[in-house]
């Protein structure tokens, strides 16, 4: 390598994860990959092997119509937020025991605040917009 280029080198280097850490719903995004194989969002998302996850927040947990939920989620009794969806990241079986999701959870709280981010980020859409 250039010797001149060296410190532009390492100043883009050591700069690239606060300007990673500056975009959340770029972080998020990566982070929802885990989630990706079996969950949707965004325009035109749908449920397949898992719901759709347009507007979980603030959704009835088992209630996303398009999606046959467990026993365990249909009982769940509760609705999103960003407590207990953050501690359904962390555990999913500590939070709806029973549940047949196949996720072992996020160890990072930074990661959970990502995709929280980016989950905030696809609302559900507006009734009649499908």
């Amino acid at each position: 390598m250039n010797s001149r280029l060296l410190p532009a080198f390492l100043a883009l280097s050591l700069a690239a994860p606060a300007l990673q850490a500056a975009d959340p719903l770029a972080a998020g995004k990566a982070a929802f990959q885990r989630c990706a194989n079996c969950h949707q969002v965004g325009p035109g998302a749908r449920s397949n092997f898992g719901p759709q996850l347009n507007g979980i927040l603030g959704r009835r947990a088992g209630s996303a119509p398009d999606f046959d939920y467990s026993p365990a989620f249909k009982k769940a009794g509760f609705t999103w937020n960003e407590k207990n969806l953050a501690a359904f990241l962390r555990d999913p079986d500590e939070v709806v025991p029973g549940n047949k999701m196949r996720f072992w959870g996020l160890r990072s709280e930074r990661q959970i605040a990502e995709l929280l981010a980016y989950l905030r980020a696809h609302p559900a859409a507006p009734a009649g917009a499908r």
